[in-house]
């Protein structure tokens, strides 16, 4: 096991640096840079990407920016010195392949630089936006998995029956529902849209939080993430129930099943004592990636319907700015960190079961 677990270290590098170098090279052939926003603004046009859409000379501006060259779309009547000091200030004036290597070498040490356009570490931003998305992401797979599971086995030992039925059709009408629309049904029920006014309209806290006593506070720190994590949840029942229940229907058709029972063994220590341990491998062993999953990938609209500032906004806001330090150092730290979870994954497998032997298996 520990060969198997040294090459998936290994293969961790050049994934990552493969990763980065796509990313890097799309990256130049993307109109509108950090100097185009810059420019734009400077000449009152708010938004560089406003005339990138209305289809004037600015959109070949970012190629010529990645380029190196000197002519800018959106520069026209400003100093020529300003541009030069620009492109340094931004690191381009060096060629494509300095600045890529320049970055990764940086990267390696983990250091992940400033942004453009916000005047502060990349990681302290990080670090800032990290309680929105550890609370989406722990919530919701912990939700997740506390209905799913045991709803996901009774559906199982009464397969077939008018339970099993109306829980299917309820659980496929959610997955169906888009978060982002849920979230914004959740506001007008709940939130004094239109109806009743029971849960705080946005924000993790009160702005009371510092005067509040400590169970105070986890009363207000709850009150506020109940519908955010609702709506960030929904999505998931289906998936984990119905493979909860896949996985108990295929451990109790097998003869040790059958056996344990004509040992007069009762039903419940059949399903839970025999039957448990094996239909949960996979449900278990997925818990690290569902979470990353969740923890990365949380929805830019809940984040944004609810007022939270996440991860996930923040990358958005990074995108639409082309603010490069953020956008690769996320790409990179989060793309390093689902690789490794990809390797705790397996080693949740021979957890759960230690008759799992991945390193047998490659043998």
């Amino acid at each position: 096991m520990g060969a198997y677990i040294l090459r998936r270290l290994f293969l961790v590098i050049p994934t990552l640096f493969g990763m980065m170098v796509i990313n890097f090279a799309l990256i130049q052939f993307v109109p509108g840079g950090p100097i185009e926003q810059v420019l734009a603004q400077l000449e009152g046009q708010g938004d560089a990407f406003e005339t990138i859409a209305g289809g004037s000379d600015a959109g070949n501006a970012g190629s010529e920016m990645q380029t190196g060259e000197d002519t800018y779309a959106g520069a026209r009547g400003l100093p020529p010195e300003l541009l030069e000091d620009l492109k340094k200030q931004f690191g381009f004036d060096k060629p494509p392949l300095q600045r890529f290597l320049d970055m990764m070498w940086n990267y390696i040490r983990f250091d992940f630089g400033e942004s453009y356009f916000r005047s502060a570490r990349v990681v302290d931003m990080v670090i800032e936006k990290m309680p929105v998305s550890i609370t989406l992401g722990l919530w919701s797979t912990l939700i997740a998995y506390l209905v799913s599971i045991p709803l996901g086995i009774r559906k199982a030992v009464r397969d077939g029956s008018r339970f099993d039925t109306w829980t299917s059709g309820v659980i496929i009408v959610a997955y169906a529902i888009p978060g982002f629309l849920f979230a914004i049904l959740l506001l007008v029920l709940f939130a004094g849209g239109s109806y009743w006014k029971i849960f705080p309209l946005r924000g993790l806290t009160s702005p009371n939080w510092d005067e509040l006593s400590m169970i105070g506070k986890v009363l207000d720190y709850l009150w506020h993430i109940t519908l955010p994590v609702i709506a960030s949840t929904i999505a998931s029942f289906a998936t984990l129930t119905l493979l909860t229940k896949n996985s108990f229907l295929d451990e109790i058709k097998k003869q040790y099943v059958i056996t344990a029972r004509a040992k007069g063994l009762s039903e419940r220590r059949v399903l839970y004592g025999h039957v448990f341990r094996n239909a949960m491998l996979i449900v278990i062993a997925s818990f690290p990636s569902l979470f990353v999953g969740v923890f990365f990938g949380g929805s830019i609209l809940i984040e944004t319907i609810f007022s939270l500032d996440g991860l996930g906004r923040m990358g958005f806001e990074a995108a639409v700015n082309r603010d490069y330090p953020v956008m690769f150092a996320t790409l990179y730290a989060f793309g390093l960190l689902g690789l490794l979870v990809g390797i705790l994954s397996d080693l949740m497998y021979v957890f759960v079961d230690p008759r799992i032997d991945f390193g047998k298996r490659e043998g």
